[in-house]
């Protein structure tokens, strides 16, 4: 197991408490035997982590002024540019001494200004609009889904990112390319809602602030040429590239008609949360978002502050993750995204519940009325990058809700959830705030648990443990496919 392993995990635990009060407990596994085996299905995991290590008293810890993530420049030479454009090679000294400043919008900085990952403005005007951002990246274009694929049937896949071990450690996986943005059958409804939700909170929900520019643009033209790549019978782009055609919604919109982000709202049903680097001591810092899915929090409550900030409220951040967290995001490459999920347990399905939201209320009591039906499981999948130009780190992450009825069939999951539920650290387990509906899906949960070891879904008496499968469970392909009609 290696260091950066470690870095990876901390930094991703507190980047995920931070998006939901449904957000991880950090009850993570250890490796080791499970009943269930793993599939060829299961996707590859990076080794499991080491604990934080924290500078010694005879260790200097590095200047985060000083470090820059790993340069991307050199791409530049294999890249079509326009006549006339000369490539040079760009060293780490010359990117600090002239650095963007983060505060300062790309289109009216010096051309000889650089971004973190060693772009001039030069370089990125020659670039255009919607570049090759694959080469850009080194996270190449995903695969088209195909033509048989139904936006109207299609389910998202049935991610159960529960994990169970006294000794916490977790294993993260790194981002499925052709799965950073998933269209499943509530594109319609999200979309419809999510602009509803601007609407009425306008900067509580989208926000951008002056330096945020490239990243926005960089992010938007990202997330599209992604949908024409994966759904090129949904989506397109004309040959002039301002054109961007929704066959779903029944649109034709010209990119360059509102704001990046605005852009994003009326097409793209996830959240995006973009963090800069201060060329100053390095620190890096929220500076634009949309993000309509969040709970207990909002973006203008957030926009402008620095990580540690961001995260003053999450349970035992500072003196567990705080240090791992900012070396994380000092060194994460382009070419290296990761993937995680988070869950919480809910009454309905609350997509946006910042802080004072009515639906707060439920969580205060244990209403004797409520019905096990209406017990939803809210899975917020996530996703961590960085830009290659402007060099953001970018989270996103979308809001899944799946009947808790569900688990019934699912082998080992009952017990599994119920043993998180029961067992999970206290202060984790009341930020994550399950209490108001223990009282009806827990006798549920060892109910199907015994069920299960009768009919053979689960061994008897077997020790709980996060699932090989995870973060899905044994069999959930077939059960997916089933429930699609194929």
């Amino acid at each position: 197991m290696d260091i950066q392993s470690g870095l990876i995990f901390l930094a991703l635990v507190g980047f995920c408490l931070l998006l939901s009060n449904s957000a991880p407990h950090l009850l993570n596994r250890l490796r080791g035997r499970n009943p269930t085996s793993r599939t060829s299905q299961t996707p590859p995991r990076s080794l499991s982590p080491i604990s934080e290590k924290k500078p010694t008293s005879t260790t200097q810890p590095t200047d985060p002024a000083t470090v820059l993530p790993p340069l991307r420049h050199h791409v530049l030479s294999t890249l079509p540019l326009p006549t006339g454009y000369k490539y040079k090679e760009v060293s780490e000294t010359e990117v600090l001494r002239n650095p963007l400043p983060m505060t300062q919008d790309y289109r009216t900085c010096q051309d000889g200004a650089y971004t973190p990952t060693g772009f001039s403005v030069a370089d990125i005007k020659a670039l255009g609009d919607f570049p090759n951002y694959a080469v850009l990246s080194g996270v190449p274009l995903p695969t088209a889904n195909g033509e048989k694929f139904d936006v109207d049937k299609a389910l998202a896949r049935p991610y159960r990112p529960f994990r169970w071990a006294y000794h916490q450690t977790m294993s993260l996986t790194k981002l499925e390319t052709d799965w950073w943005l998933e269209l499943e059958n509530t594109y319609k409804e999200r979309i419809a809602q999510r602009k509803a939700l601007f609407a009425k909170h306008g900067s509580g929900v989208l926000g951008a602030l002056p330096g945020s520019e490239l990243a926005c643009k960089e992010l938007m033209e990202m997330a599209l040429q992604f949908y024409c790549a994966r759904y090129p019978q949904y989506f397109s782009l004309s040959e002039d590239k301002r054109i961007f055609t929704n066959r779903i919604l029944g649109t034709e919109q010209d990119v360059q008609s509102k704001p990046p982000l605005e852009i994003l709202m009326d097409n793209v049903p996830e959240d995006f949360g973009i963090m800069l680097r201060d060329e100053k001591q390095g620190d890096y810092f929220l500076r634009a978002g949309v993000i309509c899915s969040s709970m207990g929090w909002n973006v203008a409550s957030k926009v402008g502050l620095r990580l540690d900030h961001i995260h003053v409220k999450i349970p035992h951040y500072k003196e567990k993750m705080e240090f791992s967290m900012n070396r994380f995001f000092t060194k994460m490459p382009t070419d290296k995204p990761i993937q995680r999920g988070s869950w919480g347990l809910e009454i309905g399905q609350p997509l946006h519940m910042p802080a004072g939201d009515p639906h707060e209320k439920l969580r205060e009591f244990q209403d004797p009325n409520l019905r096990l039906e209406d017990c939803y499981l809210r899975t917020d999948w996530q996703t961590l990058r960085r830009l290659p130009l402007s060099a953001a780190i970018v989270f996103n992450f979308k809001a899944l809700f799946t009947p808790v009825t569900e688990f019934r069939d699912e082998p080992c999951v009952p017990a599994l959830v119920a043993k998180v539920m029961r067992e999970g650290n206290k202060d984790l387990m009341t930020y994550k705030g399950t209490w108001h509906i223990e009282h009806v899906v827990l006798p549920a949960l060892d109910k199907w648990a015994k069920e299960q070891e009768v009919k053979g879904l689960a061994p008897k008496n077997w020790e709980v443990a996060t699932l090989d499968e995870s973060p899905w469970f044994k069999g959930w392909e077939e059960k997916w496919h089933r429930q699609q009609g194929f």
